[in-house]
């Protein structure tokens, strides 16, 4: 999920479940490799557990990535197999990886001997006009065998040729039995299903079939979502905070990430969604998409917007 799971969306994240493990945008080796390593990796202690995903396909430099996300304190570094963007096409990473299973074996192989923290992979079911079955029933299998054992599967084809990177998050059916099979066939490995996941109730349904769910576009753009994640999902029946507890929370985060160089824009656009489904929530919304980005504005911003939304 590049431009969305920064930092401060998983700073957000974490304050509303104890429990569920975040992971970052999608980062190149290239960014590790030659650019500002603290830009791209620092992440506050609160974060954890938390991982890493990585982009790339040379398995020495995913190697070398891998030893600088274990350096820096992740928890897991995860390679991506399943973004169908143009850029990472180019870059030989990303979706079309799934045309190349031995090639992110021997990524895996390589990752596996270099750090100690899981080395896992995020796929699609298929590219193009590649047989689902044949083709993630063979990423699973040549991963495994370098030592992969988890795995996070959009259950959805990728079409590198013919729908933009939108079209193909919501295009290609989803097929959620091929993941279940999955499981089935390969009982020893963790299977995480990811894909058009957007209820608790959901979740709790797929559990019955897979080791555990992802929810990415439904947990960002309504963040709240997660609130009944640690007490229906992890058994942890700790008192829900509520979004104002939330809200405040985040913004004593904001001010010390302000006086470091953030941008309130950068900031607040994680908290657009907070208070979804709300009465007045769209006050909310449109008081900070208005006035975040204005020079000099701190976080009376977001105080000012909580104010417009409760007096409606």
């Amino acid at each position: 999920m590049l431009d969305c799971t920064d930092r401060h969306e998983r700073f957000l994240a974490r304050l509303i479940s104890k429990h569920a493990v975040l992971y970052t945008e999608m980062i190149t080796t290239g960014a590790l490799i030659h650019g500002d390593r603290p830009r791209f990796l620092d992440f506050s202690e609160a974060e954890h557990p938390v991982a890493l995903q990585l982009g790339g396909s040379e398995p020495n430099e995913m190697a070398r990535c891998a030893e600088l996300v274990q350096e820096w304190g992740y928890d897991e570094v995860n390679i991506n197999v399943g973004c169908p963007s143009d850029r990472v096409q180019s870059g030989q990473f990303g979706a079309c990886l799934m045309q190349t299973p031995k090639l992110v074996a021997d990524n895996v192989r390589n990752m596996v001997a270099a750090v100690d923290i899981p080395v896992t992979v995020k796929c699609r079911i298929g590219v193009d006009e590649q047989e689902p079955r044949e083709a993630l029933w063979r990423l699973v299998s040549d991963c495994a065998d370098s030592g992969c054992t988890s795995f996070l599967v959009h259950a959805r084809k990728a079409w590198l040729k013919g729908l933009s990177p939108k079209e193909n998050r919501d295009v290609p059916p989803l097929d959620y039995q091929l993941v279940y099979e999955l499981k089935q066939h390969f009982p020893e490995l963790e299977i995480v299903l990811n894909g058009g996941i957007n209820s608790i109730e959901a979740c709790k349904q797929h559990l019955e079939f897979v080791d555990g769910v992802m929810m990415g576009r439904e947990a960002y753009s309504n963040p709240y979502v997660m609130a009944r994640v640690d007490a229906e999902l992890y058994g942890d029946q700790a008192v829900e905070r509520s979004r104002d507890q939330v809200l405040e929370d985040y913004i004593d985060y904001a001010k010390q990430r302000l006086t470091e160089g953030s941008r309130l824009n950068h900031l607040a656009r994680h908290v657009v969604g907070l208070f979804h489904g709300e009465p007045r929530s769209r006050l909310w919304r449109r008081y900070i998409s208005e006035n975040a980005h204005k020079a000099g504005h701190g976080v009376e911003v977001l105080q000012d917007a909580y104010q417009q939304m409760l007096s409606g």
